[in-house]
């Protein structure tokens, strides 16, 4: 149950990391000064930072509440740079053709969609750099018990996967071949679909408490657990989506609704039906919280941030 505090405690957190990502922003300056502007201009337009937000969260479950959090910065500040280039890319005219994002001009309505293509580039680059800086400066941790023994490659090939074709990439060009299709295959439509929310959606998610609970110094096995967790939550959070595009109120949600079946796209409740879909947020959700419960901790703003982003109205 979200406590009445909630929005506080996620306000708060989403402010710590605020000051913390002005650490790792990029000096505007020399010959690449305007796109360095536009990265910078992406990076602040607010929002709740719910992945790094997630990632830290993750981290304290496994390295307790006093564990030092400095260590996890360079990956939390890594995962929102590639949660801005993705809508940086998609608000661009050859894709969403967006020209506001959180009440303000997008990056390409400033910038151009040239320099907002690059600003895109350059934020995932400097992603990878952070996070790369991070592992090699970061102090010693114990050995992980995956694949990969060290711990902070081990966080890096989860972030750069979840990030690329086999993982949000993918998902996007999965939605992209899916407009407008007129797939007769109902069964095919379903498998197309969980697809797409699995990777467009619920990928950073994942890695984020994947990330997040290697270097806190889970196991494997508890990394695949958190993988479970985030996969559900993705899903459910995009079926929720789905279910607000139908029954939402337009002033909370801040954007016209009914756009999914003005557009003909295949969603959770035009392939399965309302009560289903319904059905399966509230399944996929107590799983979520079933597996997380399972862990020791007595932290439960993890378990709160999930039911608040799978049953949100807005």
């Amino acid at each position: 149950m979200i406590g009445e505090d909630f929005g506080k405690r996620l306000t708060e957190r989403a402010d710590f990391f605020e000051e913390v990502l002005k650490k790792f922003l990029p000096k505007e300056e020399g010959y690449p000064k305007v796109v360095l502007e536009a990265m910078n201009y992406s990076l602040l337009a607010g929002g709740k930072r719910i992945r790094p937000v997630m990632m830290l969260e993750s981290y304290k479950l496994f390295a307790g509440e006093k564990a030092d959090t400095q260590l996890i910065w360079p990956f939390m500040c890594a995962m929102e740079m590639i949660h801005t280039y993705s809508l940086v890319h998609d608000d661009l005219p050859a894709m969403d053709n967006d020209e506001y994002r959180r009440g303000r001009k997008t990056t390409h309505a400033v910038y151009g969609a040239g320099m907002a293509t690059l600003a895109g580039d350059g934020l995932l680059n400097l992603a990878y750099e952070t996070a790369v800086k991070g592992a090699i400066k970061g102090k010693e941790l114990s050995p992980y018990d995956g694949e990969n023994t060290n711990r902070y490659l081990a966080a890096l090939e989860v972030l750069t996967t979840k990030a690329g074709v086999y993982g949000m990439v993918g998902g996007q060009c999965a939605d992209i071949c899916a407009e407008n299709s007129t797939e007769p295959d109902e069964e095919k439509a379903k498998e197309t679909l969980q697809y797409i929310d699995e990777n467009k959606t619920g990928a950073l998610i994942e890695s984020s408490l994947m990330v997040g609970a290697i270097l806190g110094g889970a196991t494997a096995d508890q990394v695949s657990l958190m993988e479970k967790v985030g996969s559900n939550v993705g899903i459910a959070f995009q079926i929720q989506d789905d279910i607000l595009d139908i029954e939402g109120s337009e002033a909370e949600l801040g954007k016209p609704i009914g756009s999914d079946i003005k557009n003909g796209k295949s969603t959770y409740v035009s392939l399965y039906g309302m009560e289903n879909a319904k059905a399966k947020v509230k399944e996929l959700s107590d799983e979520a919280i079933n597996i997380l419960s399972g862990f020791d901790y007595s932290n439960t703003f993890l378990q709160e941030l999930f039911e608040y982003l799978i049953y949100r109205t807005k």
